[in-house]
């Protein structure tokens, strides 16, 4: 009788999966928010991580790109990585320059952070053409016209 290894690896994992708790991010989003920039002079989107929540966020690591196709071109950027030691309760950090060339793509953040001892982890994005003054609605916190992703 021949050991299968895929099998087992499959059957263990099946059962490691199970025991796996993923809990759901809740009152933490992205916004994107159009600011004057005297560098372009004109105005830019400044993507903004907002937490909603009652706690702390700590560790928190924000993986960015940008991806699509234009011109019947698959494109996509380079990846960024931003790392914050602690967004507070009811507070918001700017994250990052959305580049006017980068707005025709789907722009990614992958979000991770700790909540106490428990990890958490949600994928943002905005999606090609969504960053558009007529698509904008006041985010929380920051009591200003912009583009959410929850």
């Amino acid at each position: 009788m021949a050991f299968d290894f895929r099998l087992s690896t499959l059957k263990f994992l099946t059962h490691m999966k199970k025991d796996i708790i993923i809990p759901e991010v809740e009152n933490v989003f992205l916004a994107a928010v159009q600011e004057w920039s005297d560098d372009f002079m004109e105005k830019v989107w400044y993507a903004y991580l907002v937490n909603d929540s009652d706690f702390n966020l700590d560790s928190v690591m924000v993986v960015s790109k940008a991806f699509g196709t234009i011109d019947g071109e698959m494109k996509k950027t380079s990846i960024l990585r931003h790392a914050f030691v602690e967004v507070p309760s009811v507070s918001v950090v700017k994250i990052e320059l959305v580049e006017k060339s980068l707005l025709a793509l789907n722009n990614e953040f992958m979000v991770t952070f700790f909540i106490g001892n428990t990890l958490y982890d949600k994928k943002f994005i905005f999606k090609a053409n969504s960053l558009d003054e007529n698509n904008t609605e006041e985010v929380p916190i920051l009591f200003v016209e912009g583009i959410m992703v929850k």
